[in-house]
């Protein structure tokens, strides 16, 4: 399940949880490149809930789509990641070490309030 809400000119919510399939990839990746279209200097808050693997499929369409992902990202400065699970929050920063010009840092659910205020700051952690 993915719920995309853009909160602004320039900040978007991306709620994630469950298993994803390659018609609910497709059709997140369709709708967040819709909410995100003229963003610059984004932030970006990702929730993740329950992770569970995408499915195969829905792999394909995300790397099938890659050179419109890496796009969307770049629209964004930063990016926090709120999740329970400690090695997804290790993920998503390490991931964030390999794409220019955006800061992704990770937080626990109960961290929420200072994942907004990450996201609100214009200094860097």
């Amino acid at each position: 399940m993915f719920d995309i809400k853009q909160k602004g000119v320039n900040r978007v919510d991306v709620d994630f949880s469950g298993k994803i399939d390659s018609a609910e990839m497709r059709a997140a990746m369709d709708d967040l490149a819709t909410k995100t279209s003229g963003v610059e200097g984004g932030r970006m808050r990702l929730r993740i809930g329950e992770f569970r693997l995408p499915t195969v499929g829905a792999m394909a369409v995300e790397l099938s789509r890659f050179p419109q992902l890496f796009r969307l990202i770049g629209r964004f400065d930063r990016v926090a990641v709120v999740a329970d699970e400690r090695w997804v929050r290790k993920i998503a920063e390490f991931e964030g070490k390999f794409v220019p010009g955006i800061e992704i840092k990770a937080f626990g659910w109960s961290q929420e309030a200072m994942a907004e205020a990450w996201l609100e700051s214009t200094s860097r952690y």
